[in-house]
C-alpha cells in the first residue's frame, strides 16, 4: 500500500513540474511584453521630450543671436559717429591752419615789399655814398697834386726805407749778440726759468687789526684798572693800540709771530666774551697751540711744493716760521719756494743736480726764521743752522755766498744767487719794485692813448707788449702800419725798459642786427 502511495507521489511529481515550469514561462513571457510596451512608451516620452528642449534651446540660440547683432550694430553705429565727429573736427582744425597760413603769408609778402622798398632805398644811399667818396679823393688829389695811386706809392716808399734801417739795425743787433753767445745763453736760461716759475708775492707789515663787534668791547678788554690788557701784553709781547679807530683794535709787534699769537688769542677771547687774566692766560696757551701747529703745517706744504725731501724736522718748523717774516714788504717764506723754484729750472738749463740745487734755494734764507731772537746776520744763522742739522756743504756753502759775503764753491752756490736776485727783482715781489712796474705800464698806455684815433690801450705780458685798439672809422687798415711805427718810435724816444715790447694795433669792425 505504502509502495502504491509512493509511486502515486511520484506520478503526480512528474506531472505538476512540467506543468509549473510551463505555467512560469507563460507568466514571465506577459511581464516581459508589458515591459517592452512600458519602455517604448518611455522612450517616446524622453524622445518628445528632447525634441521640445532641442526647440526650446534653439529658439534660445536665436535669440541670443539676434541681441549679440544688435548690440554689435549699436556699437559699431556709435564707433562710425565718434570716427565721424573726429574727422569733423580734424578738418576744422585743418581749416584754421589753412586760415593762418594765408594770412602769415599775406604778412610775409607785405614785409618783403617793405624789404624790397627799404632796399632799393639802400642802394640809392650806397651810391650817394660812393659819389661822396669819390668826390672826396678827387678833392684831396686836387689839394695835394698827387693821385691815389702816387700817395699810395710815397707812402709805402717811406715805410720801405724806415723798415729797411730797421732790419740793418736789427742785423748789426744780432751780429753783435752772436759774438756773445755765452751771455745770451745765460740770459736765456734766466727768462725761461721766470717765465716758467709763477708764484704769488704776499705784502705784509708791522701791524695787524683785530676787528670788534662794537666799540663796548674795548673796554672789557681793558679791563678794570688796565689789568686786561696788561696782561695780554705781557704773555704776547704785542703792544694793543685802541684808539678811535671805530670797532677795531691795532696790534704792533716786530716779530710776526708774536703778533700772530695775540690776534689768534685776541679774536679767541672776543668770541668767547668771556676777559679776565686767567682766561687771557688760557686763551694765549691755546693760540700757541695753534700757530705752532700752523708753522709745522705750512713748513710740510713748502718742501712738498718745492719738492725737497729728507729735510730735518726742526728745519720744517723754521720754515714754516717765515711764513710771518718779510723782508721789504716781500714774504719770506714765498720767496724761498720761488727761489728753489728757480734754482731747479736754472740747473736742469745747465745740467747740474735739480734736487740738491732745490734743497739750496728752499733754505738759502733760513736765518731769517731765527733773526729776531739771535744775534747776527740771516746769512750766519742760516750757516749755524745748516751745520747744526747737518746739511751738505755745497748746501752751507751756498746759504753763506748767496750775498756775495763767502766765495761760492760750486756752480749751485752761483744758481742760488741768480735766482735770489730774480725773485726779489720780480715786477710786484717787493713795494719799491712794483711802483717802478706800475709807473712803466702806466706811461706805455699814456703814449698810446695820446694817438689820434685811439679807442683804449691795454698793457700785456708785465709790460711787454701793449695792444691799441682804434676806431675803424678814423683808422683804416693802411694807416695801421703807420700808427704802430709811430707809438713804437715814441715808446723808443721816452722810456727805458728791458728787452723789447710788442706793439699791436687792432682794427674791429662790427655789424649788429636783431632777429625779431
Amino acid at each position: 500500500m505504502l509502495a502504491y502511495v509512493i509511486i502515486a507521489v511520484i506520478v503526480t511529481l512528474v506531472i505538476a513540474v512540467p506543468v509549473s515550469i510551463l505555467a512560469c514561462n507563460a507568466y514571465h513571457k506577459n511581464v516581459s511584453e508589458q515591459k517592452v510596451g512600458s519602455a517604448e512608451e518611455q522612450a517616446r516620452a524622453i524622445i518628445d521630450e528632447a525634441v521640445k528642449t532641442a526647440e526650446t534651446k534653439k529658439r534660445e540660440a536665436l535669440l541670443e543671436a539676434k541681441e549679440e547683432s544688435l548690440k554689435s550694430k549699436n556699437e559699431m553705429e556709435k564707433e562710425i559717429r565718434e570716427r565721424r565727429s573726429d574727422v569733423q573736427k580734424s578738418e576744422h582744425r585743418v581749416q584754421q591752419k589753412e586760415e593762418n597760413l594765408d594770412r602769415k603769408l599775406e604778412n610775409v609778402e607785405r614785409k618783403e615789399a617793405h624789404l624790397a622798398s627799404r632796399e632799393e632805398q639802400l642802394n640809392r644811399e650806397r651810391q650817394k655814398l660812393a659819389d661822396l667818396s669819390q668826390q672826396r679823393v678827387q678833392e684831396l688829389e686836387r689839394i695835394s697834386g698827387l693821385t691815389s695811386e702816387q700817395a699810395k706809392e710815397y707812402l709805402l716808399r717811406t715805410v720801405e726805407e724806415d723798415v729797411k734801417t730797421d732790419a740793418a739795425r736789427l742785423v748789426k743787433e744780432t751780429l753783435a749778440q752772436a759774438k756773445d753767445d755765452a751771455n745770451k745763453k745765460a740770459k736765456d736760461i734766466v727768462v725761461t726759468a721766470i717765465q716758467r716759475c709763477a708764484a704769488d708775492h704776499v705784502a705784509e707789515s708791522t701791524i695787524s687789526v683785530v676787528q670788534l663787534p662794537s666799540d663796548e668791547m674795548k673796554g672789557r678788554i681793558i679791563g678794570r684798572e688796565g689789568r686786561n690788557i696788561r696782561t695780554l701784553e705781557t704773555l704776547t709781547g704785542v703792544e694793543l693800540i685802541i684808539d678811535d679807530t671805530p670797532e677795531a683794535v691795532v696790534l704792533s709787534a716786530f716779530d710776526p709771530v708774536r703778533r700772530e699769537v695775540a690776534r689768534i688769542a685776541l679774536e679767541k677771547l672776543i668770541v668767547d666774551g668771556r676777559i679776565h687774566p686767567a682766561r687771557i692766560e688760557e686763551m694765549v696757551e691755546k693760540a700757541k697751540k695753534e700757530v705752532d701747529s700752523t708753522i709745522r703745517e705750512e713748513g710740510e706744504a713748502a718742501v712738498l711744493e718745492a719738492g725737497v725731501h729728507g729735510v730735518n724736522t726742526e728745519l720744517i718748523k723754521l720754515l714754516g716760521r717765515m711764513k710771518y717774516r718779510t723782508s721789504y714788504g716781500q714774504n719770506a717764506l714765498k720767496h724761498s719756494i720761488e727761489v728753489a723754484q728757480l734754482c731747479g729750472l736754472l740747473a736742469a738749463e745747465v745740467g747740474e743736480d735739480v734736487r740738491l740745487a732745490k734743497r739750496a734755494g728752499l733754505l738759502h734764507d733760513i736765518g731769517k726764521a731765527v733773526d729776531h731772537e739771535q744775534e747776527g746776520s740771516h746769512i750766519q744763522l742760516g750757516v749755524e743752522l745748516c751745520k747744526k742739522y747737518k746739511e751738505p756743504q755745497i748746501i752751507i756753502n751756498a746759504v753763506a755766498a748767496h750775498h756775495g759775503d763767502t766765495e761760492p764753491e760750486s756752480l749751485i752756490a752761483v744758481l742760488v744767487q741768480a735766482a735770489d736776485t730774480i725773485s726779489a727783482a720780480r715786477p710786484g715781489a717787493r713795494r719799491e719794485t712794483l711802483d717802478t712796474y706800475t709807473n712803466r705800464i702806466q706811461q706805455l698806455e699814456d703814449i698810446a692813448n695820446d694817438f689820434k684815433g685811439v679807442d683804449k690801450t691795454f698793457a700785456i705780458q708785465a709790460g711787454r707788449e701793449i695792444r691799441v685798439m682804434v676806431v675803424p672809422e678814423k683808422v683804416s687798415d693802411a694807416d695801421m702800419v703807420l700808427l704802430a711805427r709811430d707809438i713804437s718810435k715814441r715808446i723808443e724816444s721816452e722810456l727805458q725798459y728791458p728787452g723789447q715790447i710788442k706793439v699791436n694795433v687792432i682794427r674791429e669792425s662790427r655789424v649788429t642786427d636783431y632777429a625779431k
